[in-house]
């Protein structure tokens, strides 16, 4: 459909393994961070499964390829997942209503009726 999902995560792999040999400051930062945010309450299937909505609102597809491998390997079913999903839809419509919302009050400022 979309694209090969698997060479792209070998291929965001390969970019960041890359990324740390340049940077390995930079990519050891990123780990503490995932491993900080691992040892806190909510499980790896839960984290994914997060991750991915924020993935798809964000418009990350490599984010969206590493986080799906991640959360099959955490057990997440296709049904959590589309529920995941739903959420973030729901949340970014929510989300640019209330920005419409700021839209209109700056339209007014200048003089829009």
């Amino acid at each position: 459909m979309f694209q090969d999902w698997k060479t792209h995560n070998a291929d965001v792999k390969a970019a960041f393994a890359q990324m740390g040999k340049k940077h390995p400051k930079m990519i050891a930062a990123i780990g503490a961070l995932e491993q900080a945010i691992a040892a806190e309450a909510l499980d790896a299937k839960t984290r994914e499964l997060i991750a991915i909505a924020v993935a798809v609102v964000n418009h990350c597809t490599s984010c969206i390829a590493i986080h799906a491998e991640a959360a099959a390997k955490a057990g997440a079913t296709e049904s959590e997942i589309a529920g995941a999903l739903a959420t973030a839809v729901y949340m970014n419509a929510g989300a640019a209503y209330a920005y419409s919302l700021q839209a209109l009050e700056a339209g007014g400022a200048f003089g829009i009726e």
